[in-house]
């Protein structure tokens, strides 16, 4: 799996053209892969493919399992007969540069709900897949059949008494907006208490009264692995591999904490009593407060992984190559206090190390996983990086400080265990960066590579080229020489990212002939 140099393209599906509001795994995405063949690219690497939670944001997600229902695409249920050009014909003005996920969700989930009443539930592929998934499926169909009829229920209840209930309860770990937040959303800290505490008679007659509800969810994870496997197929028939991601922690709002509450530490209303981030770093000066719950490790230690041993299968079973987010949390994560309003007042806490990819290896074999090793990385990190044969990750947007030798200057790679970036997700892109840097940064960068500058998007494509890396992978922004108004995350914000999209008309075959030189000149 890592024996071959690679070259590759990073663009997540919410990005690509469709008429919808959002990318999807219709024409637009089919596109994108024969623009990688056409380019000479051997990789396409995606963000997390679940549906996302609070802030829009793939790395909180509703399920660590299930797939992101806003990617399944209308024009291939027209294809099914699930819809009817008549149901395609009244499509919003959307943004084609932008995601507007609120009135996305309103239009796609009206198409979806047109698509379920004429869908046969007696199909036995429809059956089979459920059967085959209902270790995660049943609990997250009902979590989000819950959650879709107390929002419905909620939405005109504005200072409502059950409002000022949750908030008297959860006002210690949230801030007002937070609350007003998890409450209208419906988070499951949020729910009846026999739901939320998953009571036996309360969870029958609950499943009873939403069995519509948890139809249409069943019906659109269906759909969506059938439509991503198939694009999946038809990209490793083009001999391109995909480099899915999964973030280590999962959100506090989410079918998996809800089912398994034991997994993690928790109090007894269901609230963590420390939450995941990391400290002061390159990206806020008060570090990052992710909010995810902690993962009591001894429980899963009891039963040999099986959890996450299951999510990383169910994982492998959708793409080619895995990147586990945030890797160095598996040597030690930092622990705040779910009452700190910023991550500065944590601590390391060990984490499962070796033993958890021992249970790997015995289950999975060997692992085709990169290893987010980005941040405060120590001895112990890299030993347990490097005792599994895992590639790192490189990124050149943070190598050219000339007062710093940096571990991200290509002459300091490790040859064949290095996965290289221009930029990630969580960058700026490189022109948008370029024009923040120090100019002193700038000044090194353009004698570094001996170049202006004025086509650095592109520099910084062809340096990720030429190194020694196994794997250079380079973000679609980069390629269409896009500036900050074309970033996709910033780390620490919570909301207003996740956003951004090109259209069919920007990527050209112009740049996938420049790419297609670089990777023959470098042999990738």
């Amino acid at each position: 799996m890592f024996n071959k140099r690679a070259a590759g393209v990073l663009a997540h599906p919410t990005s690509f053209p469709a008429p919808y509001g959002i990318g999807d795994l219709g024409e637009g995405a089919y596109a994108f892969v024969d623009f990688l063949a056409e380019a000479g690219q051997k990789l396409w690497q995606v963000l997390p493919l679940g549906p996302t939670g609070f802030g829009d944001s793939p790395y909180q997600s509703f399920s660590a399992f299930a797939g992101n229902p806003l990617l399944v695409s209308p024009d291939e249920l027209l294809k099914e007969g699930l819809l009817t050009h008549d149901d395609l014909n009244d499509v919003p003005d959307f943004d084609a540069l932008s995601v507007d996920y609120g009135p996305v969700i309103e239009y796609k989930t009206g198409l979806y709900r047109k698509a379920y009443e004429r869908f046969d539930t007696s199909d036995q592929a429809f059956k089979r897949f459920c059967n085959k998934n209902k270790s995660w499926l049943d609990d997250y169909a009902l979590f989000m059949a819950i959650k879709a009829h107390l929002i419905a229920e909620r939405k005109n209840e504005w200072h409502s008494p059950g409002l000022k209930a949750y908030a008297k309860t959860v006002k210690k770990y949230l801030t007002p907006t937070q609350i007003d937040d998890y409450y209208y959303g419906a988070a499951w800290s949020s729910w009846p208490v026999e739901i939320a505490n998953r009571e036996k008679a309360a969870l029958r007659k609950t499943a009873k009264e939403l069995d519509g509800e948890i139809g249409l969810t069943k019906f659109l994870q269906y759909e969506f692995f059938r439509q991503w496997g198939a694009l999946k197929s038809y990209a490793n028939k083009k001999g391109i591999r995909i480099i899915g991601d999964i973030p280590i922690f999962v959100a506090m709002d989410s079918a998996d904490t809800w089912s398994q509450p034991h997994f993690y530490y928790l109090d007894e209303k269901g609230w963590p009593t420390a939450v995941a981030g990391v400290p002061p770093d390159y990206f806020s000066e008060t570090g990052q407060l992710w909010g995810n719950p902690l993962y009591d490790w001894a429980k899963h230690k009891e039963d040999g992984y099986a959890w996450w041993c299951d999510r990383v299968e169910a994982t492998l079973k959708t793409v080619d190559i895995v990147r586990i987010d945030h890797f160095r949390g598996f040597e030690a994560y930092w622990s705040v206090s779910s009452r700190e309003k910023t991550a500065i007042k944590g601590k390391w806490i060990k984490g499962p190390g070796a033993s958890l990819f021992d249970a790997f290896k015995k289950r999975l074999g060997n692992l085709p996983i990169i290893a987010e090793d980005l941040g405060i990385i120590t001895k112990e990190v890299d030993a347990l990086r490097t005792g599994f044969d895992l590639p790192g990750m490189k990124v050149l947007q943070f190598a050219f400080n000339p007062e710093d030798e940096s571990a991200y200057l290509p002459h300091h790679f490790e040859d064949n265990k290095t996965v290289v970036y221009s930029g990630t997700h969580d960058n700026d892109t490189t022109i948008g960066w370029y024009g923040s840097a120090a100019e002193n940064e700038r000044d090194y960068l353009r004698r570094y590579l001996n170049v202006s500058g004025e086509d650095v998007s592109w520099d910084l494509i062809r340096l990720a080229f030429s190194t020694t890396a196994l794997f250079a992978v380079v973000p679609v922004q980069d390629i269409l020489s896009l500036g900050t108004e074309a970033r996709m995350n910033q780390p620490g914000q919570a909301t207003g990212w996740w956003r951004f999209r090109f259209t069919a008309e920007m990527l050209t075959a112009k740049h996938a002939e420049r790419l297609a030189y670089l990777t023959g000149l470098y042999h990738r």
